[in-house]
């Protein structure tokens, strides 16, 4: 087993619990795409949303995508100053047979401005 670390990102427009979903499930969507992961690759997930996601659990996205017997983890991100605002952020766990480099890490919408160096 190759226990690969899979990060993304998506700014959202609003703070609306069917805008939240869909955004979420849509991040998420590409990233088990773009990286060819199956649910019996999955280890686990972690989300974090920025202090002014409010509206719903980002992990109940996964869920209704499916996911519901994988380890699921919601987090608040620390409030800096001068933080883009309105951020889902997701870490997938998976077992994956590729080197590190070879991982698709996804950035959507805003949130490209996070990492430009390898946002899709």
């Amino acid at each position: 087993m190759t226990l690969r670390a899979i990060r993304g990102a998506i700014q959202l427009d609003v703070d609306e619990r069917e805008h939240l979903l869909k955004s979420t499930a849509e991040l998420l969507t590409k990233m088990l795409h773009a990286n060819d992961i199956a649910n019996g690759q999955l280890i686990n997930m972690f989300f974090t949303a920025t202090p002014d996601l409010v509206s719903e659990f980002p992990a109940v996205a996964a869920r209704e995508l499916g996911l519901g017997d994988v380890p699921l983890m919601c987090f608040v991100e620390m409030d800096v100053a001068k933080a883009l605002p309105r951020v889902i952020r997701i870490m997938i766990q998976a077992d994956l047979d590729v080197a590190r480099a070879e991982v698709q890490h996804v950035y959507l919408r805003g949130a490209t401005a996070l990492r430009q160096d390898i946002a899709q």
